[in-house]
């Protein structure tokens, strides 16, 4: 099995990648509470995780992954302590200067790959403007959004993946037992988990509104390593399918162009 890891891998072996046209998979993540049983890591742990999975998976096209960005949008999750947060400016600029130097090494597809919830809407804005000013396809995707269908099967206490649940837990179970606080996870239910996004209007909601007392949604009580192994697995080969996905990686329009509109690419 070839590296697919960026941080493993030489100056030179680096440049070859990008002569063969790799995709580089950023995953972009947060460093934030994860309740009482599950470490401030979560998040950027199970994101780089699944995202060298799936360039192992794609390793004939090339895909290459490089180490997690672990700082997201994080604010909401101040109140539970533990958690380190960008604002949204430094946020698109830290991933612009990361695009830029991407071009720089040669490189001109990229996978922004988010595991924080936080993080969704902004790397939305942000893949969109720097396709626009690099001219080269960005793409992002959420690492629920790849695998929706076998998520929902393996889950029994959940319909889907929430924060520091039954399946965040269950995927630390498969890949590192030892850093769950077992003995914790039966004082990580909240109270009451309120759903922001089921309201009409969009407003900041911090966690300590939306989860109570212990900053978990979901019940990790019915977390189990097979479920995480299962889970782990669906989102590596629906993050694969994405790189393997030609349609994915065409150049975008250059619709800032003087005199684009109306006018033929």
């Amino acid at each position: 099995m070839p590296e697919v890891r960026w941080e493993r891998l030489t100056a030179p072996e680096l440049r070859a990648l990008a002569e063969r046209d790799a995709v580089v998979v950023v995953p972009v993540a947060s460093l934030e509470q994860h309740g009482p049983h599950l470490p401030v890591w979560t998040d950027s742990f199970i994101g780089h995780s699944v995202s060298v999975r799936a360039a192992e998976l794609c390793a004939d096209l090339p895909a290459v992954v490089l180490p997690p960005m672990w700082l997201g949008l994080s604010e909401h999750h101040f109140p539970f302590g533990g958690t380190i947060s960008l604002d949204y400016a430094t946020f698109a600029g830290v991933l612009r200067c990361i695009v830029r130097s991407l071009l720089a090494d040669g490189f001109s597809k990229v996978m922004l790959f988010n595991s924080h919830g936080g993080n969704i809407d902004p790397l939305a804005v942000s893949a969109r403007e720097l396709a626009h000013e690099f001219g080269i396809p960005v793409l992002t995707t959420t690492i629920t959004k790849v695998a929706p269908a076998a998520i929902a099967a393996t889950l029994t206490a959940q319909k889907a993946i929430h924060h520091a649940c039954e399946g965040e837990t269950s995927l630390w179970l498969h890949l590192d037992p030892a850093q769950v606080r077992q003995e914790e996870i039966a004082n990580s239910v909240s109270p009451g988990n309120f759903d922001a996004g089921q309201q009409v209007s969009s407003r900041f909601w911090s966690f300590s509104e939306r989860a109570p007392v212990t900053g978990v949604r979901g019940d990790a009580r019915a977390a189990t390593a097979e479920k995480g192994r299962v889970i782990f697995e669906a989102m590596a080969e629906g993050l694969a399918r994405e790189l393997r996905e030609p349609a994915n990686w065409s150049p975008p329009d250059d619709v800032w162009r003087r005199g684009r509109a109306q006018g033929p690419r």
